[in-house]
């Protein structure tokens, strides 16, 4: 299997990533949500490669087939395995496209690394700019949402993980859209994840400000999100991230929840894909 082996950010152990490249053309590098890994990701890839491109998937640390290192999971270390992954691959022009906390790594790596191999970003249902509610961003979510979901992880992982998964797509309102294979899948991918790295994670996509990160953005920008996402609350997060990166174009999915590559899967393949031309 394909690894990116020791990464520059290592600090306390080595690190290995996991990441799966397919197809030729234009890169992509998919960048998946918490608390998910690259298999998120099955049904755009196949479209995406039919479309042209390379298309190339990464399981972040500590989820997914990658290592599950104790500490770690910061905004820095993780841009930093992005980055490290483009260099191993010598990539150019190459696109990012990261859903959710992965708009985190998104962002994150624009501010330390610049666009010199970036063409375009894109940002599906992400947590970026900054999800926390401060005196100056009025529209985060209270600090007290994420103690809970620190709390829930903490105490049970996994019946936290099963609810959160069904308010993730919206279960009730969606049955028609997704199966409940699909969500069991889900399920299992989030439980397989290391326990530290699922806690951990959330200081990290929900109270990093990566707002002046945005505003270092100078390549063509699309922010993707489903207006009725009850995970991600679409103001702090892509119409701020929309007004902060000059020219972007915001796509907003009617009645699309927050998971909505799988539920709404036509409709984000072909908004992603116009944009690709």
């Amino acid at each position: 299997m394909p690894y990116l082996e020791k990464t520059t950010a290592q600090k306390d152990a080595d690190v290995n990533i996991y990441y799966e490249d397919h197809g030729s053309g234009k890169p992509i590098i998919l960048i998946h949500g918490w608390p998910l890994s690259g298999a998120m990701w099955e049904y755009q890839v196949q479209t995406l490669i039919k479309a042209g491109h390379r298309v190339i998937t990464y399981d972040r640390r500590g989820f997914g087939k990658s290592s599950r290192p104790y500490n770690g999971y910061n905004y820095d270390n993780m841009a930093e395995d992005l980055h490290d992954l483009i260099k191993k691959l010598d990539l150019v022009d190459v696109i990012l496209a990261g859903f959710s906390m992965g708009g985190g790594e998104v962002a994150q790596y624009v501010d330390t690394f610049g666009t010199s191999r970036i063409s375009k970003l894109i940002f599906i249902s992400s947590i970026a700019p900054f999800l926390l509610k401060t005196e100056d961003n009025p529209d985060g979510a209270p600090d007290d949402v994420f103690k809970g979901m620190e709390e829930n992880v903490k105490n049970d992982r996994l019946g936290f993980l099963k609810g959160f998964g069904e308010g993730f797509v919206n279960y009730e309102d969606n049955k028609d859209r997704i199966s409940q294979g699909q969500l069991d899948y889900n399920f299992q991918i989030a439980a397989a994840a290391s326990p530290k790295g699922t806690l951990d994670c959330i200081n990290a996509f929900g109270r990093t400000d990566l707002r002046d990160a945005l505003k270092k953005i100078d390549v063509p920008t699309l922010f993707i999100h489903g207006d009725a996402d009850n995970i991600v609350p679409i103001e702090p997060s892509s119409k701020q991230g929309h007004k902060l990166v000059k020219d972007s174009k915001l796509e907003i999915i009617k009645d699309a929840p927050h998971g909505l590559y799988v539920t709404h899967t036509d409709e984000l393949n072909e908004i992603l894909l116009d944009f690709l031309k």
